[in-house]
């Protein structure tokens, strides 16, 4: 785990807040010169912290109003692969986790509508041979969605 001193956690705070913030912004706001905190983002990004800048797209703006959560389970171990590659390969999945308990994995799905999510647990999830079962979580809402990691010692 990388160690970081009060700069690096004020950068990497601001850099979550808005990563589009100037490196002159960035000096005003930290109190450091801008060539030092370039260096300390190159730095940050050689290892590994900061994994890469994006822009944060509303999904409903994109007509991505359903979001579900999908627990999937089987019992063959072979099975995972051809779920991971067909679980990679799909756009609409956001994440994936594997996870403890009676599930193999936790998937994170955005679609357009229901009618979506129906093709999209037909084809690609329970079309692939072995995978048991499913059980969805479809959100009504979300409180709080965030990308932003609590950076401390």
């Amino acid at each position: 785990m990388a160690r970081f001193d009060e700069i690096d956690r004020r950068l990497i705070a601001a850099l979550q807040r808005d990563d589009r913030l100037s490196l002159a912004e960035l000096s005003v706001e930290i109190g450091v010169a801008a060539s030092t905190l370039n260096d300390r983002i190159k730095r940050l990004v050689r290892q590994g912290v900061i994994s890469g800048f994006h822009a944060r797209v509303a999904p409903e703006a994109v007509g991505l109003d359903l979001l579900a959560f999908v627990l999937v389970g089987w019992s063959e171990p072979k099975v995972e692969k051809a779920f991971l590659e067909r679980v990679q390969a799909s756009p609409a999945v956001l994440e994936c986790h594997h996870v403890t308990g009676v599930w193999n994995y936790l998937l994170k799905v955005r679609v357009g509508t229901t009618r979506d999510f129906e093709a999209f647990l037909s084809d690609t999830i329970k079309g692939i041979e072995g995978v048991q079962r499913t059980e969805t979580i479809i959100a009504l809402s979300s409180a709080k969605e965030t990308w932003t990691l609590p950076i401390s010692e």
